[in-house]
């Protein structure tokens, strides 16, 4: 295995949309979302360990999440757990890690990648990532994986690239928001657009030199901080500077300055299991189109819901279609599938009417 090969797992994020299994004190990336027996970051950190050393591989993530780390992923040491003191999007934290990977090898390449998504075919998907991997240590360049659409998407950002780029890696044109309805069609009709996974490779000297030319102040915060990474001094260095930092995701710090960017369509299957809705799209249906996970259903004109309870509990479903059925302990959810994109809005009023522990 390549020891020049890093990973930065990206899992501090609260997936609030998957309320009420995914909560701020354990959100959806440590829980078995599709029912295999195997959390989504184990089945993250699993699929880039076949290319990746183990102990090569960091997990970016908010301090509360640490314990939660170490129980699923054993093989990790503590030092593998890049800590977020607070809050600042994804740019200083990569920035921070990058940083600790020149540190230990001027000559590593990494990949940055969320720990939440579901990706069919892990061969593909090591295969996509190797060839970024060999363009980075080549060229000074940024890469990123973009997903060939397959319908007109308005929950995704979308990468342009250039026309005339021939097969493989082609040039990035530029990054575009998330559309609406109408432009989503227009970019699916152009043919040269692809969904945003938010999945990076580069080499950690090209990333660290784009913070500097683009980034200047951050750059220069976490640059102070060399003499302290990977020892005793780092945590109270990062204690006390990592707030100072400006809240800034990558796309808007680094990706939308660079001009040397190049996408690889991606060759596999991925979903970013950002909803209850996509996670239904991703489960085996039982014979009424109903996706279940942990549950034991009877179902009578019930066709087309997401449910999922506590393992072996008994669901009685009649008369509901296209319905998300969540048992969890102390909450109960029934909510229409047409609707999911506003779960976060009823997250916010039981956190108002029935406290912050619900949530």
């Amino acid at each position: 295995m390549n020891k020049n090969y890093y990973a930065v797992l990206m899992a501090g994020g609260v997936g609030s949309r998957f309320w009420p299994v995914s909560t701020t004190e354990n959100p959806k990336q440590f829980h078995d979302m599709l029912g295999t027996g195997e959390t989504l970051i184990q089945k993250t950190f699993k699929r880039l360990n076949k290319f990746v050393p183990t102990e090569n591989i960091l997990i970016l993530t908010n301090e509360r999440y640490n314990d939660l780390v170490l129980e699923q992923l054993p093989m990790v040491t503590q030092e593998q757990v890049v800590l977020e003191p607070a809050m600042r999007n994804t740019a200083p934290c990569i920035l921070y890690a990058a940083l600790k990977i020149q540190k230990m090898n001027p000559d590593g390449v990494m990949i940055v990648a969320p720990s939440d998504h579901w990706i069919e075919d892990e061969d593909a998907f090591a295969k996509d990532v190797i060839s970024c991997f060999e363009k980075c240590g080549r060229e000074e360049v940024l890469c990123t994986l973009g997903i060939k659409p397959t319908f007109p998407n308005t929950g995704f950002g979308y990468i342009e690239f250039e026309k005339q780029s021939g097969d493989g890696l082609k040039k990035v044109y530029q990054f575009r928001e998330k559309p609406d309805y109408g432009t989503a069609k227009e970019f699916l009709e152009q043919g040269n657009f692809l969904w945003n996974a938010g999945i990076f490779m580069w080499s950690v000297n090209t990333i660290v030199n784009a913070f500097k030319n683009y980034q200047p102040d951050q750059y220069s915060l976490f640059e102070a901080g060399m003499s302290c990474y990977n020892n005793a001094d780092e945590k109270a260095f990062i204690s006390e500077n990592y707030p100072k930092a400006e809240n800034i995701s990558i796309d808007y710090a680094i990706l939308e300055h660079s001009k040397a960017i190049f996408v690889l369509p991606a060759t596999f299957d991925w979903n970013d299991l950002g909803t209850w809705g996509s996670l239904y799209d991703k489960l085996n249906k039982d014979e009424h189109g109903n996706a279940v996970v942990n549950s034991k259903v009877i179902s009578q004109d019930a066709t087309g819901n997401m449910i999922r309870s506590p393992k072996g509990k008994i669901i009685v479903v009649d008369g509901l279609e296209d319905y998300i059925i969540v048992d969890k302990e102390e909450v109960l959810l029934i909510y229409p599938k047409s609707k999911e994109q506003d779960i976060k809005q009823v997250l916010a009023k039981v956190k108002e009417k029935f406290g912050d522990q619900y949530a």
